[in-house]
């Protein structure tokens, strides 16, 4: 598997190629400013005691407080965590909102665990790392395999350390405890948004045939919303499997059939086919919305979109990139296209701050006008310097961050 870390550098080393970076600076961002571990011993339902591996990486705060989601995995490993945390320090800095990067989580599959030793766990981390978070320090966030309810259990275990009442360490948690509306849909209304923005300059058709890698969160509210604004969804795919109609298909009836069977297979007149199938369907756009590293340089040729998307973290390995930039496909990339969920966590943490509540509709609003305005000034980044929308993209975000660190 390609190593997310040594792609996020290689994308940092080709940006200060286009633009004249300071070697001091591009240096000063091929390492994070921390990375702290901890053990997090708990008590088990059974009586046992058991340690569990935590960790915090603070890549950059010359913005603002670090921003970053916790994820709880077995799998996860430093790399991808250190690849995230500088993602999230661009995404930030592209969608203009004052804040850092940062990631973190727990080595562990929480499905094993009961809700009583999750609490625990939870509570546990934020003990080992509390004086390092807080609302002007860090602010988490929920990220795979973590819950509205598990951000409400660190907020409370963070009020009762410090004795903060604002609630603003911690974004992602429910609407009774300080949680902002239109948190849930953020990251998929945000892609939206970017790619209405830009859908006439990347020369794309009022109506898209989109195929959407991802049915979860991300993938599942992109598809209905695209598909509330007139375009055609004609594949979807989850872990498992994959589906394909080429007239459409009838979301809310493959939800029902997921809902019923566990999974996407064998959905009505749609054909089974493959995730790696899905890929290289021909589309006008192409939405990877679930994993990393999918489009390499082993299927980028075979990719027939006219343009893709990414709601994913990092879905294109830089291989992928050159030569879907060669093939004249663009490419509306993840450090824009899914910060519409950073975005609003953001706004959670300004009303958890300034003790207010804001509508859904002023959310929205507020989203739209923030996605709109970083498309824009991608784009020009992306002409002025005659380059991709990524490197665009990683123009504006790096200029933002050397502004402040000078």
């Amino acid at each position: 598997m390609p190593n997310p870390f040594e792609n996020a550098m290689t994308q940092l080393n080709k940006v200060a190629k286009i633009k004249n970076f300071s070697d001091e600076f591009i240096a000063h961002l091929h390492e994070p400013n921390k990375i702290k571990k901890i053990l997090i011993p708990i008590k088990m339902d059974d009586g046992s005691e058991k340690a569990f591996e935590g960790y915090r990486v603070q890549y950059n705060d010359a913005l603002g407080p670090y921003k970053g989601g916790i994820r709880y995995h077995p799998l996860t490993e430093i790399n991808e965590v250190k690849a995230l945390a500088f993602w999230m320090t661009l995404k930030c800095a592209v969608a203009d909102i004052p804040m850092g990067g940062g990631k973190g989580g727990i080595t562990v599959d929480p499905k094993n665990l009961s809700k009583g030793e999750l609490e625990r766990l939870s509570r546990g981390w934020v003990r080992g790392l509390s004086d390092i978070l807080g609302p002007h320090k860090d602010v988490p966030a929920p990220d795979v395999n973590t819950t509205p309810e598990i951000m409400a259990w660190m907020a409370d275990e963070y009020a009762k350390i410090t004795g903060d009442k604002t609630g603003a360490t911690f974004t992602g948690k429910p609407i009774n405890v300080g949680g902002s509306l239109g948190r849930e849909n953020a990251t998929g209304l945000g892609g939206f948004y970017v790619f209405n923005s830009l859908r006439e300059q990347i020369k794309l058709p009022k109506k898209c045939t989109i195929a959407i890698q991802g049915f979860g969160n991300v993938g599942g509210h992109a598809a209905r919303i695209f598909t509330e604004n007139g375009h055609t969804v004609i594949a979807v795919s989850d872990s498992k499997s994959a589906i394909f109609k080429k007239d459409g298909l009838d979301l809310k009836k493959v939800e029902a059939h997921k809902k019923k069977t566990g999974g996407l297979k064998n959905f009505e007149d749609a054909k089974n086919i493959t995730n790696e199938e899905l890929l290289e369907l021909p589309c006008d756009l192409l939405v990877p919305a679930a994993f990393e590293n999918v489009i390499t340089d082993a299927n980028a040729s075979k990719i027939k979109a006219k343009a893709i998307l990414e709601l994913a973290n990092g879905p294109l390995t830089p291989e992928a990139d050159e030569i879907l930039f060669k093939n004249n496909i663009p490419i509306i990339p993840d450090i824009l296209a899914n910060s519409g969920g950073v975005t609003v966590s953001y706004f959670e943490w300004e009303q958890n701050l300034k003790q207010e509540h804001w509508t859904e509709k002023e959310v929205f609003k507020k989203l739209k006008q923030k996605m709109e305005k970083a498309s824009k000034e991608m784009l020009e980044k992306a002409k002025e310097y005659k380059t991709s929308l990524r490197m665009g993209a990683f123009i504006l975000a790096l200029e933002r961050i050397q502004q402040k660190m000078l």
